[in-house]
């Protein structure tokens, strides 16, 4: 009895702590005073992938890094920042899946079209063996050999 007792209140108080544990809700984004520069920050926010959802924006994010992000990008934008420069240090900070549009490298290069390279050289490959498959073929016999295999093949029925 003792041991049910214990279970349950060791249950009641988890049950209790879970709440606790909980990540606290990101602060109320401040918008900027200057309404064009609100309007550039919330473009950005659509370039921006959320580093803990990665399928959303920081704009539609309820994360709280993403409401980091937007903090930050709305710090760098009053701070007189072009975009580019923003889109520059959140790449050094997060790699290039930060951005949905991350820049052109080699390895973004490799990335997109490397597979459709094997795949081309693959079909190349095919095609060169298809090639030589053909042209290793054995020629129809002529007439004379036609009648000399006849011969050795009767001779060798014969003898059977």
């Amino acid at each position: 009895m003792r041991r049910a007792a214990a279970l349950f209140a060791a249950v009641l108080l988890a049950g209790a702590a879970a709440p606790a544990l909980a990540e606290p809700p990101p602060a109320p984004d401040l918008p900027l005073a200057d309404p064009a520069q609100e309007a550039r920050a919330r473009a950005l926010f659509g370039d921006i992938r959320c580093v803990v959802c990665q399928h959303e924006s920081i704009a539609d994010s309820p994360a709280g890094i993403a409401a980091d992000l937007r903090g930050l990008v709305r710090e760098q934008i009053a701070a007189g920042k072009t975009d580019d420069e923003i889109k520059a240090d959140l790449l050094r900070r997060y790699g290039d899946y930060v951005l949905f549009k991350p820049p052109l490298r080699i390895g973004t290069w490799l990335l997109w079209f490397g597979p459709f390279a094997l795949a081309a050289g693959a079909g190349v490959v095919l095609v060169l063996r298809a090639r030589r498959r053909s042209a290793g073929e054995a020629a129809p016999l002529t007439p004379e050999e036609e009648r000399a295999l006849a011969a050795l093949t009767a001779d060798d029925e014969a003898g059977r």
